[in-house]
């Protein structure tokens, strides 16, 4: 099968089911697994080149609605006639049953299933440890700084932070992601901040960022040191590595309470 993956967290998904080598070409932004760096490239996820897509014969396009923007690309997929999934994972639950449905499409149910079904046992280990958790601090992530939008409670961040332990500081938001500024964060006052700029690579950003804002001073997480710069890959696409920034959430919120790296490591790579 010839497919296509226009969304870095769609790319994924697809290497986690085994399917790497049918993919034919993808988005400029996917980069995971490092072989897929090779494929042809059709412009950004939100500025997709559909005639390259059809020059590519796909047999199967995998299309998402999970970044805001992306309805163009889908509404261009369905004038083309170019057959396409459309996937739109907001949950820990629907990065699941996209995983089926995949697997499904592409031929590889089976393999789909034994995936799933580990990746539920993975959920599980955390959700039991996390359940007996009483101390739950309060984390905000900010996923890009100006203007700030951090995800609301309609959000796999808000579910990965329960799981680990914590509270996300917006979850009362019914939104996936919110626009809101300084000086809510700070009238909230998360014990936790966690720096995940969608698209920017960690090493550009700086805890210096937020001890420039006003009255940064007056923040919890500011005045005990715990700001946390995250690898946006691992918290900002919907796909199976969210449980590798599981695993590294749960271990900054209460280190040694979850299973050791290493262990989590091994079960994710026998996914």
């Amino acid at each position: 099968m010839r497919l296509i993956s226009i969304c870095p967290s769609n790319t994924e998904l697809a290497a986690y089911l085994g399917l790497a080598d049918s993919l034919v070409a993808i988005d400029d932004f996917s980069d995971w697994p490092e072989r897929v760096n090779e494929l042809p490239k059709l412009g950004p996820d939100l500025s997709i080149n559909m005639d390259l897509v059809e020059q590519h014969q796909p047999d199967l396009v995998l299309a998402s609605l999970s970044v805001p923007g992306m309805e163009k690309n889908i509404e261009e997929l369905k004038k083309r006639n170019i057959p396409h999934l459309v996937l739109n994972p907001q949950s820990f639950k629907d990065i699941g049953d996209d995983l089926l449905a995949v697997g499904k499409a592409a031929g590889a149910e089976k393999r789909a299933e034994d995936i799933v079904s580990r990746y539920h046992q993975f959920l599980g280990e955390y959700r039991e440890i996390s359940e007996k958790i009483k101390d739950r601090p309060s984390v905000y992530f900010e996923w890009w700084p100006n203007p700030i939008f951090t995800p609301g409670g309609v959000n796999w961040l808000t579910e990965m932070c329960e799981l680990a332990g914590g509270t996300n500081l917006f979850k009362d938001v019914d939104l996936a992601s919110v626009q809101t500024d300084w000086s809510d964060v700070a009238e909230r006052d998360p014990d936790h901040i966690c720096l995940a700029w969608v698209g920017v690579k960690q090493s550009r950003m700086k805890i210096s960022h937020v001890l420039k804002r006003q009255h940064a001073e007056s923040v919890a997480a500011v005045r005990e040191n715990r700001i946390h710069l995250l690898e946006e890959q691992l918290y900002c696409r919907p796909s199976p590595r969210l449980l590798h920034g599981l695993a590294k959430l749960a271990d900054i919120l209460h280190p040694g309470v979850f299973p050791k790296q290493a262990a989590m490591d091994d079960l994710l790579l026998r996914m």
